[in-house]
């Protein structure tokens, strides 16, 4: 049936009698929905209706999904609602897909008025108990993952709740050095700066929380923006501004880093991560660390954004760390996205163990890029991800490398087409990837180039957040068993995406400025017919992991599409990866886990950080935290100590040539000594058997 009404589908013309709603400008006690908002909500379940790749009705059991997603969005860690409130709410939940399809937005708009009255409660008990001299001696413990947890059942027991909350707070800022004025202070201008955000909450930020609860029911790639948040989603895709180059997102009371630039300056640093949440921003070296919990995230931005060239402060609470974790300080210069930073670069490393000597080639590879312009022009000479790497290549070839790694690490995708001729710079033509649109259509895309730039041995290394283009290289890389795939699982996002202005659909030009909308539309297959959905690409030789699959990636998203499979493609493995090489890899990468110190160091620093993440309590006595926090800094010592010394023994050393980077002797990558140790496994295992 579905089909059926895309093949009948026309320009949306929204004839319908509108009722008489809110304007942006009224001032009223509680937030309305305008009449944009109605028209928008119309387009945009129609949009989803015909042409999400998911073939998904609005239905009850799609407005259940949707309710559970705006609660959510709301008040996740359970902080602000009642009990009784999420009652008086359940009559909604099986009624928004017919109050959508009606145009009528007053139940999202009903339950958000009373989350805001809820919060404006909260933070009026808050300010109230700034002051409050805590007892730090008692054996009293907070939970501070409540998302499992039941919402109170009384005003009591919220007043419980935040006043252990309220003094976990002055706890992290008395451990922090801060006495009880200060302490007070901070907590008041924390409050009051909540407080004033939550006033400034207006219908548009209202409908963009509940559009988005409607799309992320679909999958979790599919967006809505409000006409301001398209202007800089617009801006940003551009890579125009100035800053550090990261793409932020409000996450209930925090601002969280939701995408890395390539080329910018937190994408440079190497010390932010996606995920991460900003606690706090200081302009300067010597500037106030001011407090951003509770901020709104544009305000956070404005803070973050400023002048190329000055230094920004960003104390950052890790990327799946609960709240009360330790944080972590960056400095960031801010500058232009570098256009030069965000393409290919190489470098060349000289290895070497027991006697033998190797030169082996990075080459970084941070984004698929491509200029539209060029390509478009046709030619040679356009700037783009595979004609750099091309150009890379050969100059390796002429510092007589014996191998090549392809360092994919931290590269969410980019062009499709930079994907596949990419991987045609390695293999002989044929099938790179399919892809199935909404019809269950597969299109097989090939590389058409049958020149091959390399023909030695080479590694890829992925992580958890090489996604989308990222891996369908790498996958093919593997599935044609040109080269040896090191590092983590990855990402796990398998799907298509395409951008539209919500204007597009109308039949008639409107005055009324509309917002986009970004939705899913295909599906990426690999020539096995496997999908990248959820299993991404599992490496051959699979690091130590602080990510799991069920907290970062495509796999920790309710909604995501499903894996599935379709035909495999006819094609051709090469000879160059077997079993017997993946063997002796295998082997003597678990013997260095045994016998390396950097990576022993790894190994325990990974199930560290999965222990404190596994917590949901903290304690509230002072001698107990205090004692935490000084092991903390020790085993941060430790580490940066470990980091400094030289790897490996006696017969084993690695430094840079051609390189910025200067020796690498005591280079803090661990991963990258192990992916070039690999590599030179791979090299010697390749001569032995030619010997053979």
């Amino acid at each position: 049936m579905k089909m059926i009404k895309k093949l009948l589908w026309l320009p949306l013309a929204l004839l319908f009698a509108s009722p008489l709603l809110a304007t942006e400008n009224d001032s009223t006690k509680y937030l309305q929905p305008t009449a944009a908002h109605l028209k928008e909500a119309r387009i945009i379940v129609q949009i989803l209706d015909y042409f999400h790749y998911r073939e998904t009705d609005l239905d009850d059991s799609l407005s259940s999904v949707i309710f559970d997603n705006f609660i959510k969005s709301l008040d996740g860690n359970k902080n602000y609602f009642l009990a009784s409130d999420i009652r008086s709410f359940e009559k909604y939940r099986y009624e928004l897909d017919n109050t959508l399809k009606n145009g009528d937005l007053i139940p999202a708009f009903y339950i958000f008025n009373i989350y805001k009255k809820r919060v404006e409660a909260r933070l009026k008990y808050a300010l109230a108990h700034v002051d409050d001299k805590f007892d730090y001696t008692k054996d009293e413990t907070f939970k501070f993952d409540r998302e499992k947890a039941s919402y109170a059942s009384s005003v009591a027991d919220l007043d419980e709740l935040w006043r252990k909350t309220i003094k976990n707070q002055a706890l992290s800022l008395k451990l922090s050095g801060s006495d009880q004025e200060k302490i007070a202070d901070l907590l008041t201008k924390r409050y009051e700066r909540f407080q004033s955000n939550v006033g400034k909450y207006n219908s548009n930020d209202v409908f963009e929380m509940f559009m988005n609860s409607v799309t992320n029911g679909f999958d979790p790639h599919t967006n809505y923006f409000t006409p301001l948040n398209a202007e800089d989603f617009q801006m940003q895709s551009k890579k125009s501004l100035e800053g550090i180059g990261a793409t932020l997102q409000q996450d209930t009371d925090f601002t969280k880093i939701v995408e890395l630039r390539p080329g910018g300056p937190a994408f440079l640093s190497g010390e932010v991560d996606k995920d991460d949440r900003i606690v706090g921003v200081a302009q300067g070296a010597e500037g106030e660390m001011i407090d951003v919990v509770g901020w709104r995230s544009d305000e956070v931005a404005g803070k973050v954004r400023g002048p190329k060239g000055t230094l920004v402060r960003l104390k950052l609470l890790p990327a799946g760390a609960s709240p009360g974790s330790e944080t972590k300080e960056v400095s960031l210069v801010r500058d232009k996205i570098k256009l030069d930073e965000a393409r290919a670069k190489s470098k060349v490393i000289e290895y070497s163990e027991n006697g033998t000597n190797y030169t082996l080639g990075v080459i970084t590879v941070p984004d698929f890029y491509l200029d539209p312009d060029g390509y478009e022009k046709g030619g040679e000479d356009y700037t783009s991800t595979t004609n750099d790497v091309r150009r890379l290549i050969k100059e390796l070839e002429e510092d007589n490398v014996d191998g090549i790694m392809l360092d994919l690490r931290n590269n969410g995708g980019g062009a499709l087409v930079e994907a596949i001729s990419l991987t045609g710079l390695f293999l002989p033509g044929g099938t790179v990837v399919q892809v199935k649109d909404s019809r269950a259509q597969v299109q097989k895309y090939n590389d058409e180039n049958k020149t091959v730039a390399y023909e030695g041995p080479m590694n890829v290394m992925i992580n958890r957040f090489s996604a989308s283009a990222s891996e369908i290289f790498a996958g093919a890389i593997q599935d044609y068993k040109r080269g040896v795939i090191v590092g983590e699982q990855s990402y796990g996002k398998g799907t298509v995406q395409q951008v539209r202005e919500l204007k597009e659909f109308l039949r008639q030009p409107q005055e009324d400025k509309l917002g986009l909308i970004k939705f899913t539309i295909a599906k990426f297959y690999r020539v096995t017919g496997s999908s990248t959905q959820h299993r991404g690409v599992t490496p051959d030789i699979e690091y130590p992991s602080v990510y799991s699959a069920e907290e970062f990636g495509e796999s920790s998203k309710p909604s995501a599409l499903p894996w599935d499979k379709i035909a495999s493609a006819p094609f051709t493995p090469t000879t160059y990866v077997d079993g017997n090489l993946l063997s002796i890899l295998k082997k003597r990468h678990q013997q260095r886990l045994k016998e390396d110190k950097s990576l022993r160091d790894l190994l325990y620093d990974v199930e560290q950080i999965k222990k404190n993440r596994s917590k949901t309590v903290i304690s509230l006595n002072y001698e107990v935290r205090k004692k935490e926090q000084e092991e903390a800094e020790k085993k941060k010592a430790d580490r940066e100590l470990s980091a400094k010394i030289k790897i490996g023994d006696s017969s084993t050393e690695l430094k840079a040539g051609n390189s910025s980077d200067g020796m690498l002797d005591d280079l803090k990558d661990v991963y990258l000594k192990e992916s070039i140790k690999l590599l030179a496994d791979q090299i010697q295992a390749k001569k032995s058997k030619k010997r053979g």
